[in-house]
């Protein structure tokens, strides 16, 4: 098939390129000049796992390419998927669906032929009838477009993974779809194939579940920090807590990580907009749980703010204070939201001297937080350090022997705010460890 994606952000870059690997003919489609040029050298503006090798293995063989032009886009293909970023509204929870409505906007006007337009964006229930009342308004073919939702489910740094070879296919369509479900079924014929469960829905429901998901998520995560409150106060063991329940097949280990509470651009957008629209329509008793998820992710940071305090004696004033982690989650150099970055902020405000390192978010945390320091070498970086924090859970910090650091910091100390450091390991070389809901 020939098909467009509009928006090349995380979302649409992998799409696009896992599209072509499927053996499509894929046009992206972007705004931003400096991104398009970028992707069209093979490369992304970003990190993600294995997403550099098919998007140069595809731009060379011609089957997929970037553009700046909707004109392009539209003529291009009568599949258009949209997968522009919805973020969150300044100083609000709602969803900003500015991108999404510029977009449908741009290409509308430029659909002279028949299409189908299949959104991924996150969105608030109850938008695809607005989309297809902006499309059947602006394109010349009236109601001949007919559009589809179609939410992706991506883990950043297992994108690829997640596209190619998915754990669900959702597809949601208004009551006259049948073009539609041919075209993205079309679309997707070798990942039905391969036995991925496919539930065809209408609008509504496939609109919930991306942010039905991430709510369920962010819940399991703060349900097991909660429960690490509680082991902090009583001497017991959150990391075997959650082991105990993970043995319960209603219940799963997986996701079920505590520690410093959970960041990205997904799951505390989506919490926080599926928390609003439910109060636009009437129901927002029925999530009074996330209210309490939100907050008690927020109680991590400050706990670990709180826990520095009290191994720096009271006072954080002048003290030196390394951070393993930049990133929200390893293996990718997305910052938003990162638990990391907002605790070596908040310990920057309150006086310390904050030293960050990261493998590959360093450039991203420079720009956004040029008030801390950066080191490349998370060893140098312990250099005369009175702390050291451990909040991204990259795998190469968990390697480091802590006997090669003892030389360099001036005081050996460490929390970890992630529970993937040994405690025996670390305390036979003599530091003093601390860890979220382990005594």
């Amino acid at each position: 098939m020939k098909l467009t994606v509009i928006g090349c952000g995380y979302l649409g870059a992998t799409h696009a390129a896992c599209m072509a690997e499927l053996g499509h003919e894929v046009l992206g489609m972007d705004c931003d000049m400096d991104k398009v040029a970028i992707l069209n050298s093979g490369k992304a503006p970003f990190h993600e796992r294995d997403l550099d090798d098919l998007l140069a293995k595809h731009t060379a063989s011609g089957r997929l390419r970037f553009t700046p032009s909707y004109a392009e886009a539209a003529a291009f293909a009568e599949l258009h998927f949209i997968g522009v970023g919805t973020p969150q509204q300044p100083g609000e929870m709602a969803y900003d669906l500015t991108h999404l409505f510029s977009a449908v906007r741009q290409l509308a006007p430029r659909l002279h032929k028949p299409a189908v337009v299949a959104v991924k964006s996150t969105v608030p229930v109850g938008t695809a009838p607005r989309i297809r009342d902006l499309l059947h308004s602006y394109a010349p073919v009236g109601d001949a477009v007919e559009v589809a939702w179609n939410p992706e489910f991506l883990r950043e740094s297992f994108a690829v993974e997640d596209t190619l070879t998915p754990d669900r296919l959702v597809l949601g369509f208004d009551a006259e779809h049948s073009w539609a479900e041919t075209v993205l079924r079309q679309c997707f014929e070798q990942i039905i194939e391969a036995g991925t469960p496919t539930i065809v829905t209408d609008w509504a429901t496939a609109e919930l579940a991306k942010a039905s998901a991430n709510a369920f998520l962010a819940t399991k995560i703060s349900f097991i920090n909660a429960m690490a409150e509680v082991c902090e106060a009583s001497g017991a063991d959150v990391g075997q807590l959650a082991d105990i329940l993970g043995h319960d097949a209603r219940i799963g280990r997986r996701g079920m990580r505590p520690g410093l509470g959970f960041g990205g651009g997904c799951l505390p957008k989506d919490l926080r907009g599926f928390m609003a629209r439910a109060g636009e329509l009437g129901v927002d008793q029925a999530l009074t749980i996330l209210r309490e998820v939100d907050a008690i992710n927020s109680r991590r940071r400050e706990r670990v703010v709180d826990l520095a305090r009290e191994q720096c004696d009271g006072d954080l004033t002048g003290k030196r204070i390394t951070v393993w982690g930049a990133a929200f989650k390893p293996d990718t150099d997305d910052i938003r939201d990162s638990p990391a970055l907002a605790v070596a902020h908040k310990l920057h405000e309150l006086g310390a001297t904050v030293t960050v390192t990261d493998p590959k978010a360093l450039d991203n945390a420079r720009k956004l937080h040029p008030e801390l320091d950066y080191v490349d070498d998370p060893i140098a970086a312990v250099q005369d350090a009175d702390l050291l924090l451990h909040l991204t859970e990259w795998a190469q910090f968990s390697r480091i022997d802590p006997a090669r650091l003892a030389a360099r910091a001036a005081s050996l100390k460490v929390i970890d705010g992630r529970g993937t450091l040994t405690p025996d390991i670390w305390r036979e070389a003599c530091w003093t460890f601390r860890a979220l809901g382990r005594p």
